[in-house]
């Protein structure tokens, strides 16, 4: 098995993260907005997916995850939710919150518990992607880092 690298997403593989999103049926309307940080999983064959944290404070926003489909059903996107938490943690966040209307299952099999949108802090509720770009059915999840 080869060697995977977690990384801060380089400034030349921001297309393939936009196509993968747009693939995925992904917001991306927002990727070039400031606060934003994306990590890129690779190997030697290539990227394998990405993950970001969006804003700033001891809440953030967990978005933007995707597996390229050649890669898929291997490990790779819980890979990539463990990397992009441990990360938070050295940042000092206290609480990684997403939304999704796909894969809710996956991150509550990774800690994540289901939230009332109306309680969710300022921080959170300012972000593009819960005011504007995800549906009102996509599920709020919420996971306490401490």
């Amino acid at each position: 098995m080869s060697r995977t690298t977690f990384a801060p997403l380089a400034g030349g593989a921001r297309d393939i993260l936009k196509l993968a999103l747009d693939a995925a049926a992904l917001p991306t309307n927002d990727l070039d907005h400031p606060g934003r940080t994306f990590f890129e999983l690779s190997d030697d064959k290539g990227p394998i997916g990405f993950i970001g944290i969006e804003g700033d404070g001891p809440d953030r926003l967990l978005r933007s995850l995707v597996v390229l489909p050649s890669r898929k059903r291997q490990g790779h996107g819980g890979l990539l939710v463990a990397h992009a938490e441990a990360v938070a943690r050295r940042e000092g966040v206290e609480r990684l919150h997403l939304l999704t209307t796909s894969v809710a299952g996956f991150f509550r099999g990774r800690g994540y518990r289901d939230g009332e949108r109306t309680t969710a802090p300022a921080a959170i509720t300012g972000t593009a992607q819960l005011s504007s770009l995800c549906p009102a059915s996509a599920s709020y999840l919420v996971k306490e880092l401490a």
